[in-house]
């Protein structure tokens, strides 16, 4: 008897061995495929940062690497030359490389305005003591923006035309978003187009906003997007479908979680905490406003930006 309870219990044991080694192969990570995005280092880009700290991506199979650009154009350029495999740019480079045929199409919505004047992640800043007390008055004045002919060239303008100031006498200057505070502080450039962290340094630093250029162009403007290359979604759908995922869910906590917003911010672009608490944070949702593209469509084949009318049936999702 006492054998036959020693065999029962090693084969016990056995089995309880056998199905907590089971146990471990079902909870080891899957293999993670290496997966790279283009991105701008602003606040917009914040929900894919803690998408990443927070294993939303590896949950999925994904090695999450972001790669730091200067705007939505050289990260288009990025993605058709297979510097990596999807990016995220602002809406009006979408609608430029989809009018000239880039085979491109928005997986996910990026970013939104919030719609509040004066309350939005977005400005156009002067200096205190500026001259320049009206968007009219950016005629004839040096306005920065991030990249020349795209959307800081068009929702400027539209501030400028709202304001009832003509929008062909901006000259505006191509420079880094991170540039932009001391830019404007030293008279390089007489206003400044700035995003969040910017915004609130720029404040911090003496500026002014002069004008919600996201909020004059249209109610709740979708500015940006995820995207990918049609020949990756013909070759590996797969993969698409679990990064989109990755990035819904990203968004979604990102919206919910502001505080985390604001402390992940840091890790990927300088700030101190005046401008950590100090920043408005933007929309971040999963819908993608189409009237608000179809604006920005209408306005930039008016500032002659789109070769073509882009198709948005092509683009977005």
């Amino acid at each position: 008897m006492r054998r036959i309870l020693a065999v029962a219990a090693i084969a016990a044991t056995l089995l309880a061995s056998s199905a907590c080694k089971s146990d471990e192969d079902r909870s080891a990570p899957p293999h993670l495929t290496k997966i790279s995005v283009g991105v701008i280092p602003i606040v917009d880009v914040a929900p894919v940062y803690l998408g990443k700290a927070k294993g939303f991506f590896a949950s999925r199979g994904i090695d999450l690497t972001m790669v730091p650009e200067q705007g939505g154009g050289v990260i288009i350029k990025g993605v058709l030359a297979g510097k990596y495999p999807f990016g995220f740019s602002n809406v009006t480079s979408l609608m430029a490389a989809n009018a000239e045929g880039a085979p491109i199409r928005a997986i996910a919505n990026g970013v939104a305005s919030t719609g509040r004047s004066g309350r939005d992640f977005s400005a156009v800043m002067v200096r205190n003591g500026s001259p320049i007390v009206s968007p009219k008055d950016l005629a004839g004045k040096h306005v920065a923006v991030n990249a020349l002919k795209n959307l800081g060239d068009t929702t400027v303008r539209q501030s400028v035309r709202k304001a009832g100031g003509n929008p062909a006498g901006v000259q505006f200057v191509a420079m880094p978003f991170p540039d932009m505070p001391a830019a404007l502080q030293n008279g390089t450039v007489d206003a400044a187009w700035v995003v969040e962290p910017q915004l609130s340094e720029a404040l911090t630093e003496g500026g002014q906003v002069l004008a919600s250029n996201l909020v004059d162009t249209a109610p709740d403007l979708t500015v940006a997007m995820y995207f990918t290359g049609t020949a990756l979604i013909a070759k590996d759908p797969t993969l698409v479908t679990r990064f989109t995922a990755a990035v819904n869910q990203s968004l979604q906590y990102a919206a919910t979680h502001p505080e985390d917003v604001r402390n992940i911010v840091g890790t990927y672009t300088k700030i101190n905490d005046t401008v950590r608490t100090a920043m408005i944070l933007p929309n971040w949702s999963n819908g993608v406003n189409r009237a608000s593209l179809q604006t920005l469509a209408t306005l930039g084949a008016t500032d002659g930006i789109f070769s073509k009318p882009p198709s948005l049936d092509q683009l977005l999702p």
